[in-house]
């Protein structure tokens, strides 16, 4: 095969390579490559209602399809930590992606991001984007579509001092104290109270609780009701010491009473002051035991508005470049093969243009990749589409023959042709004079 249509050839394989993937989009009144997609989450640490917006792309690469989604809130709602906590709570979001086309199948984007410490109504971060890959089986045009979204919560173990939170409630109204530092109240204060039946009430979310209060002489017996059931018999009596003797002087940040495991969902305490004597709150201590799964009542409910459309992905066939024949002369020129079409002319196999746009009936505009003849997006939409295309370098250009910008290689350049024919003419001019001098002396014309 001539050098000529072996470098035509490989041009314009090289051309079919770079035409990777092809990505259409599907959104009504939109052409792009990404998707966007809008959730309202209720319930759980959605409360009544967050709106969340997912931007998802489509990305091949090294024989991987993977989707990615960017995720942003919208409006000024968002995702509220359910309780008191500390750091390392996690916030888990998963996506669905349906799959149709030259192969079926889902895949479920998922991300996540820990929070730091957290009180009850905190926001809560988002991940910045959720992603899930899959190695690409087989060509063809496939439809990628975004369904659900699941949003759960994963609590922190560990426990947090609760003091001063708007999640505390005084009954009739309590004192608040600022403490001198060699007390050791926590934060240096407290609240106190000496009216009888005075109550404390704290809602949490957790695994236990306890109270923190001073142990101090003439302070009066407290009682502990828990989600509505009096615990504590007998009271609690934080004017005597843990041997039950009277106090005399003074012991702060002391756990005076701590409840038995509890299930993770949300819980009431209250401590009561039962008679008309001094009762001191420094905190509560709520903690977390390990919850290995996320909780149900926690988890947010989120519903698509509208529809997104869907994102089509043309993945063709693997091209290789053909490889020189070892057995051809390198000095082949590109007239001598008797198999070659005479009206082959290499000037018409130079490199295709990169693309070519194409309009239908219904208006749906195309860019495909020219030269390959077998890679065609078809708009399955009745919005208008696009399609956007991902070029790949061409890792060899072919020299010579083709219209590629290089000159030919030095070793095909003609200087032995143009020497032997200097000679040939010498020497045909030698040998003619020659022949004339012969004929002269024959005829005795010439000596």
């Amino acid at each position: 095969m001539s050098r000529w249509r072996k470098a035509a050839i490989a041009a314009t394989v090289g051309l079919a390579a770079s035409a990777a993937f092809i990505v259409t989009s599907s959104i009504p009144g939109q052409a792009e490559s990404s998707l966007v997609i809008n959730y309202r989450c209720t319930g759980g640490i959605a409360g009544s209602g967050v709106d969340l917006e997912a931007r998802m792309t489509p990305e091949i690469s090294s024989g991987t399809l993977n989707v990615r989604w960017d995720m942003k809130y919208k409006g000024l709602p968002r995702f509220g930590s359910p309780g008191f906590f500390p750091a390392g709570s996690r916030l888990s979001l998963e996506g669905a992606v349906d799959i149709t086309g030259a192969w079926f199948g889902q895949l479920k984007p998922t991300g996540g991001k820990d929070q730091g410490e957290l009180l009850p109504g905190n926001y809560l971060e988002l991940p910045e984007g959720l992603s899930h890959g899959a190695t690409i089986t087989e060509t063809g045009t496939i439809r990628l579509k975004p369904t659900t979204l699941a949003v759960r919560f994963t609590p922190a173990e560990g426990e947090v001092m609760v003091n001063n939170n708007r999640k505390v409630t005084y009954s009739p109204p309590w004192d608040h104290d600022y403490t001198a530092p060699e007390y050791d109240d926590f934060l240096n204060d407290v609240q106190k109270t000496s009216t009888q039946g005075a109550v404390a009430k704290l809602e949490f979310i957790g695994t236990k609780v306890a109270y923190i209060g001073r142990r101090e002489k003439d302070l009066g017996p407290i009682r502990v009701v828990l989600d509505g059931q009096i615990v504590t018999d007998p009271l609690v009596q934080p004017g005597l010491d843990r041997s039950g003797n009277a106090m005399t002087g003074t012991e702060t940040q002391q756990v005076l009473w701590e409840s038995p495991e509890l299930d993770y969902e949300p819980h009431t305490v209250e401590i009561v002051n039962v008679e008309a004597k001094g009762a001191y709150l420094d905190a509560f201590k709520v903690t977390t035991g390990d919850i290995p799964q996320p909780p149900i009542h926690d988890q947010a409910t989120c519903a698509l508005q509208g529809d997104p459309g869907a994102i089509d992905i043309t993945v063709p066939g693997t091209t290789t470049t053909p490889t020189d024949d070892p057995t051809d002369d390198p000095t082949d020129d590109p007239t001598d093969d008797p198999t070659d079409d005479p009206t082959d002319d290499p000037s018409t196999n130079t490199t295709p243009p990169h693309a070519v746009t194409t309009t239908d009936i219904l208006g749906h505009v195309s860019v495909v990749p020219a030269g390959t003849g077998t890679t065609t997006s078809t708009p399955k939409s009745t919005g208008p589409t696009a399609t956007k295309y991902y070029k790949a370098q061409v890792p060899k250009t072919p020299k010579g023959g083709v219209d590629s910008g290089e000159a030919p290689d030095a070793g095909d350049q003609p200087f032995g042709l143009l020497a032997s024919g200097a000679a040939l003419v010498m020497g045909s001019a030698g040998g003619g004079l020659l022949l004339r001098r012969r004929r002269a002396a024959h005829a005795g014309g010439a000596n």
